[in-house]
């Protein structure tokens, strides 16, 4: 009796570990998943642990046996790279939302800017200033821009004058602070800043539908992972990304 006792304290922990849900998420999913995590805890569960950075790094963290349950990203290139290595649950797997791509600039200068081929982005950086944007290298909202302005035929003239960040939410905060007059961004980010004004809207045929891939994945499979995962694709979910300024799908 007392072995099986102290066999039950024993396990406790590791029960309570069990239970915890840990969510990696792309940086522009920060706002919008925290309120999704305070709502799933007012519901009476657990708050799942938040793990926020560039799509890349986090599914590169995942392939690298990194404890996570769920997988948010922000593009689906990371989410096809974690499918190809076999650790997604592809019964789980949802294209949730979109977004859209825009140029932002500082709030105390904010001005109209019209996106398109003839947009002289050195005249609107200036002489030494930057364009910051992630890293087009591999940060989904980096790719979208090199995309963008490859297409706009605008990619020469700035692709030496990038800021390239380790992820959307670094652009954003060398825009706010008036560290680069301009960045490429995504309008929820923009939305989620006193700091910075949406000078102009990319044409979303310019570049590829941004798409935000949820999914659990193989290494964290549990009822409750699964449990989070239908309460980020039902209706208080959604209506929550939507007030974020998401497209939901």
């Amino acid at each position: 009796m007392r072995f099986l006792l102290f066999l039950c304290l024993l396990l406790t922990p590791f029960a309570s570990r069990a239970q915890e849900v840990t969510v990696f998420a792309a940086a522009s999913l920060t706002d919008a998943m925290k309120d999704i995590a305070t709502a799933w805890a007012k519901a009476g569960h657990k708050p799942p642990r938040l793990s926020f950075g560039a799509s890349s790094a986090l599914a590169r963290q995942i392939e690298q046996g990194a404890p996570a349950n769920i997988f948010a990203s922000a593009d689906l290139k990371w989410m096809e790279y974690l499918v190809e290595k076999n650790l997604i649950a592809m019964d789980t797997r949802k294209d949730l939302l979109g977004n859209t791509l825009v140029l932002i600039v500082p709030a105390d200068k904010a001005r109209p800017i019209v996106v398109g081929p003839g947009l002289d982005l050195g005249g609107l950086l200036g002489t030494n200033g930057r364009i910051a944007t992630g890293d087009p290298a591999h940060v989904p909202v980096g790719l979208y821009a090199r995309e963008s302005l490859t297409r706009l035929g605008l990619w020469d003239a700035v692709k030496s004058r990038l800021a390239r960040t380790e992820d959307v939410r670094a652009a954003l905060l060398l825009v706010e602070r008036g560290e680069a007059p301009a960045g490429i961004v995504y309008a929820t980010d923009a939305v989620a800043s006193k700091g910075v004004a949406v000078a102009g809207t990319f044409p979303p045929d310019r570049h590829q539908t941004i798409v935000y891939p949820f999914a659990v994945t193989k290494a964290g499979d549990t009822l409750e992972a699964r449990s989070v995962m239908t309460f980020l694709t039902g209706p208080q979910a959604r209506l929550i990304f939507m007030q974020r300024g998401f497209k939901v799908h």
